[in-house]
């Protein structure tokens, strides 16, 4: 594996190296449009595309793994497993940004929602980079971002994000996210786990009506952060599974923020 002309043996042993999966969610003109990250160690892809193979093969499934597929009968007991698995692995974790179309104020953004998602987009990453930096102040720590094709009329809307992402991280004296790359979802795995989780805080939010399938996912997913559903954002602290909601503050906030009892606690 190579890491801009270098062989990936020659990186510092002692470097703690981000693998983020990216998508998103309700750019299609939906009352909220939202961001996901799929975390974990670079090290540790190797070890996730092995064990959601594994999954496959005990469910004979080996279509893309997406949100709008979650109401299929046949995906149902695979879909299940995969939000089990997320949840019983310490090394893995997912954070997402959920925005308020209508909240958004485009002369902020140049009269753009484009624009506006590209920097809330921006913003997600940035922030929880900040926050992993601070946490191992001792480790030098550098970010890989995967991210399926951005719904944006720029073309460079991926090298936007890292560029700007560097400039905003700037205080640490180099380039904390190392590349931000565009990955096809239909065969990047950490995509479409992400895809699945967004897809499901999204739907929730939305208010829409959904099938049975896509209610026990959800529902899933809720009893395993001891929740009764997820129409709510998490404290900030958060690490598992982290919900953030981008509000107006000169607004009343639309939903509470709640404690996460995780069924399966991190050590």
């Amino acid at each position: 594996m190579k890491q801009k002309g270098k062989d990936m043996a020659t990186v510092n042993p002692g470097k703690l190296t981000w693998l983020i999966s990216c998508d998103e969610s309700g750019t299609g003109g939906a009352r909220y449009y939202g961001f996901g990250s799929l975390w974990m160690r670079w090290q540790r892809r190797g070890d996730f595309a092995r064990d959601i193979r594994q999954l496959r093969e005990k469910h004979s499934r080996h279509d893309e793994i997406k949100w709008q597929k979650a109401h299929a009968r046949h995906n149902r007991d695979f879909y299940l497993d995969i939000i089990d698995y997320f949840f019983r692995r310490p090394w893995l974790a997912f954070h997402c940004l959920v925005v308020r179309k209508g909240m958004v104020d485009k002369s902020f953004h140049d009269g753009d929602y484009d624009l506006a998602r590209r920097k809330h987009f921006t913003k997600l990453l940035t922030n929880k980079i900040d926050r992993s930096r601070r946490a191992h102040p001792e480790r030098d720590q550098g970010y890989r971002v995967w991210v399926d094709p951005i719904a944006s009329s720029y073309q460079k809307a991926h090298e936007a994000v890292e560029v700007i992402g560097n400039n905003l991280l700037g205080r640490y004296g180099q380039r904390p996210i190392e590349s931000v790359i565009v990955r096809d979802s239909k065969s990047t795995p950490t995509i479409q786990i992400c895809d699945l989780l967004l897809g499901a805080v999204m739907e929730a939010w939305q208010g829409q009506a959904m099938s049975p399938g896509k209610q026990q996912v959800q529902e899933a997913i809720a009893d395993c952060l001891g929740w009764h559903d997820l129409h709510a954002d998490t404290f900030k602290r958060e690490r598992k599974f982290n919900i953030w909601y981008f509000h107006d503050g000169k607004r009343k906030r639309e939903a509470k923020s709640r404690e996460v009892h995780l069924k399966y606690p991190l050590p």
